[in-house]
């Protein structure tokens, strides 16, 4: 190794220059450093990365480029096997260290082991470093050394916690690799929609990348956050931060996040108690991880094994009705559009058609966490299968399968005025507020001034929900009593 022999960053869901550990001690080597990134689909089949994350991907790249190019550097563009690219690329530029940001998906988790190994023994190094969580998973554990499984108490260990590191910035003198090989174009990769292009008005909704990050940090903190503790339940209002693409994206680090509302807390005390709420959704997100890393199964199976036994009917065309916001329940279907639309939903609504699918309909969890993985800019595996499960009643720390959700009063309390059911299901905008969740109990003549005609203009409930709540209490009570 001479002080002229390059390393390479393996850029995955760390696409930032700022607080990246791994990029920040390539760079500080004064050795040439290699920016790549690699579109690896060799994946598990589900789990290939989704349609909208595809997307979301092909613009984060593109800032990323740019970013990188303000510092001098290029983003190299490669297709294929990682492994293979890697070494591909180790033998063609000499350099001897691959480094990156630990990953946590159990591919993720087998595909750098396999590195490890491999490179390892052909002289190479392969360093990964910690960047895309607050605390690293096993570095909370209980009193008997075991992993938490209820989120109260697993966040409360964290906020005692010695806080974490402060974020770094990249110097702006760093030493470049000249890469002068073929290298493919962002277009090359095909990330985005074609015929149709069903995303064609996403850019005027979402910006991709580190600034976009920042800005939206920004914007919450100055304004949102003030109405974040009670406004976060309700889709009209604007009182979330819109941050979780982001993340998911690695376009932000979360010390970032924690460090500039911790900030905001101290600034503005009467902002506190909001920023602390802010921070525990931020919580639920290492929680996920924290899951996922202990207990990788819980993408596939149930967290609670009696829910293995459990008695899933579901259907294609009730399953299809639910994708395509038919159901015949106003604040449901208003959810599922606003996801094709935007790649996004309300969280709240989130948990309101995710119970609606897996307790309504009696349909598996995991129709519900895939199509989510195709269609949400910010799918993110352990926060989708761990919600998800969360919702179900067979994840850790799950609502319990008793508690279903009624989908008129989750209307009715949490868009009383209809703002966010009209935007999305604008059929029934002229629907009066008092039915506007129910429209099958208005009357003839409320549903002709209102221009409605049930089974024509919208759809009949397609279930019952007192008949519906009585089917998931009777196949919960055929697995309560099963052994985990």
């Amino acid at each position: 190794m001479t002080e002229q022999t390059p390393i390479i960053y393996w850029y995955r869901q760390d696409l930032r220059t700022h607080d990246l550990p791994g990029l920040l001690q390539a760079a500080q080597s004064g050795r040439p450093v290699l920016p790549v990134f690699i579109l690896d689909d060799d994946t598990p089949g589900q789990w290939r990365l989704g349609s909208a994350s595809r997307w979301w991907l092909h613009h984060s790249l593109a800032a990323l480029t740019n970013e990188l190019s303000d510092l001098g550097g290029r983003l190299i563009l490669k297709r294929g096997n990682a492994q293979k690219v890697l070494q591909d690329l180790l033998d063609e530029t000499g350099a001897d260290s691959v480094y990156c940001s630990r990953s946590y998906t159990p591919w993720a988790v087998k595909q750098e082991e396999a590195l490890h190994t491999t490179l390892s023994r052909s002289g190479f190094v392969f360093k990964r470093f910690a960047g895309a969580l607050l605390f690293e998973p096993g570095s909370v554990l209980t009193q008997t050394g075991q992993p938490y499984k209820v989120f109260t108490p697993f966040w409360r260990a964290c906020r005692n916690l010695p806080a974490p590191p402060s974020p770094r910035a990249l110097s702006s003198d760093i030493c470049w690799h000249s890469y002068d090989d073929e290298a493919l174009t962002l277009d090359a990769l095909s990330l985005l929609p074609q015929e149709p292009d069903w995303a064609a008005s996403w850019s005027d909704l979402w910006t991709p990348g580190s600034a976009g990050a920042e800005k939206a940090l920004d914007n919450f903190l100055a304004e949102q956050v003030i109405h974040y503790s009670e406004g976060r339940d309700h889709p009209a209002m604007k009182a979330t931060s819109h941050l979780s693409p982001h993340l998911a994206f690695g376009e932000i680090s979360p010390r970032v996040v924690w460090q500039r509302s911790l900030h905001c807390s101290e600034a503005f005390p009467e902002r506190r108690a909001h920023v602390d709420k802010f921070l525990s959704e931020l919580g639920w997100r290492e929680f996920s991880y924290q899951l996922l890393v202990h207990f990788p199964h819980i993408p596939e199976k149930p967290f609670k094994g009696q829910f293995e036994a459990f008695p899933w009917l579901g259907s294609q065309q009730t399953l299809r009705q639910w994708q395509t916001g038919n159901t015949g329940y106003p604040i449901v279907d208003a959810g599922m559009r606003e996801l094709w639309a935007t790649g996004y939903m309300h969280n709240r609504v989130r948990m309101v058609v995710a119970s609606f699918l897996s307790k309504h309909l009696l349909t598996h969890w995991r129709e519900g966490e895939n199509w989510f993985w195709d269609t949400l800019v910010d799918a993110d595996l352990a926060s989708n299968a761990c919600s998800w499960q969360w919702v179900a009643g067979s994840g850790a720390d799950a609502s319990p399968y008793f508690r279903i959700f009624n989908p008129v009063a989750q209307g009715e309390k949490f868009d009383k005025e209809g703002t966010y059911t009209r935007r999305w299901v604008p059929e029934l905008s002229q629907m009066p507020n008092k039915y506007l969740h129910k429209p099958w109990e208005a009357t003839a003549e409320v549903l002709q001034d209102a221009n409605v005609c049930l089974g024509e203009t919208y759809p009949n409930p397609i279930v019952d929900h007192r008949a519906a709540r009585e089917a998931a209490l009777a196949a919960y009570g055929s697995i309560r009593n099963n052994e985990q």
